[in-house]
């Protein structure tokens, strides 16, 4: 079964989130929505640090957090002094296709490489690093990972409006998951 929804029309987007923060971040980038002014964020994104994505929405529309594999186990602070102090009731969990952080163990001596060759750091201690780091950063299958986020976070914050979405890198555009 494809979990992925392609959103092509305002119609397309799930009834759940139909007049909500995630309606308009979809519209804004994939249905060329007119971006209106906004004074106060209404939403908190939560994706990739993965250059190759760009979303398309208002100045001041988002609390953005970008971490690798759009991970907010570590950055569950942030996630709270948004909703606290900037009175966020929505998150939007963007998982993204060819993320490099779905089988790290396949990377190891490429980044153990780049430690040393780029930072300067002695070989073993790269490897120690690695070892004891990328365990606790690396995701699953991309879907599966923000599906499990998402169900994570709604239980953390229960009156939150959490959705998992989809940034597909060929085409740019947000997808919606069936969580069925």
């Amino acid at each position: 079964m494809n979990r992925l929804v392609k959103i092509e029309k305002k119609d397309d987007i799930f009834e759940q989130y139909k007049d909500t923060p995630i309606a308009s971040l979809i519209e804004y980038q994939n249905l060329a929505k007119e971006f209106e002014v906004v004074s106060k964020a209404e939403i908190l994104v939560g994706m990739c640090m993965d250059n190759r994505k760009q979303l398309h929405i208002p100045n001041n529309f988002a609390y953005i957090l970008r971490t690798g594999g759009g991970n907010l186990r570590y950055s569950e602070f942030y996630v709270s002094y948004a909703i606290a102090s900037g009175g966020i009731k929505t998150i939007a969990l963007i998982a993204h296709n060819n993320c490099g952080m779905v089988n790290l163990v396949s990377k190891k001596e490429k980044i153990v490489q780049g430690l040393v060759e780029t930072a300067g750091w002695d070989k073993e201690f790269a490897e120690e690093h690695f070892n004891s780091m990328a365990p606790l950063y690396e995701i699953s299958h991309e879907i599966d990972f923000v599906l499990a986020e998402a169900k994570r976070l709604r239980g953390r914050y229960p009156k939150i409006l959490v959705a998992p979405l989809f940034y597909n890198l060929e085409d740019n555009l947000l997808y919606l998951i069936n969580e069925v």
